[in-house]
């Protein structure tokens, strides 16, 4: 099997343990027991492995599971929970335009007099008036109305 020369698994007896009592016992998720049972069926540590052809039909998993499981084993240096958990994500993907400085300058205007001709503020005239602004990033009426509900200020 080409994972196995490339990325062989060989657990410790007691991760083994640990693997055999998530796939067996408590509540997780389906994700982390699918990738506990393909750790223990690519196991090299109990005697040799089956071919990618039987462990597919004996585990339920497609080959391409099977070679990203051994992979994520090996670049994780053998960390069992590490390989069956999820990963993490470091930063959201896209960083939000509305920092404190901003959602300070937003709540500002909001409370301040609305422009001549207007008796209120409505998140349309705000998203005009923001876009005007040229320290404060150019917002559409939906985000703005998000973040003065966060802040618990009402346009009256």
């Amino acid at each position: 099997m080409g994972s196995q020369k490339k990325w062989p698994v060989t657990l410790t007896a007691a991760d083994r343990d640990a693997l055999v009592r998530v796939t067996s016992t408590g509540v997780h998720p389906a994700s982390m027991i699918r990738r506990a049972r393909v750790l223990l069926a690519l196991d090299t540590s109990v005697g040799p492995v089956a071919s990618q052809e039987e462990l597919v039909v004996r585990v339920g998993v497609s080959g391409e599971t099977l070679r990203l499981v051994a992979k994520r084993f090996t670049e994780t240096g053998g960390d069992v929970w590490a390989t069956i958990g999820r990963k993490e994500r470091e930063l959201p993907p896209v960083p939000s335009p509305v920092t404190g400085e901003v959602e300070a300058r937003l709540i500002a205007l909001a409370c301040s007099q609305p422009p001549k001709g207007h008796v209120r503020w409505s998140l349309r005239l705000l998203e005009k008036h923001v876009a005007l602004v040229d320290d404060i990033p150019d917002l559409d009426d939906s985000t703005i109305g998000r973040v003065l509900k966060k802040r618990g200020c009402v346009l009256i």
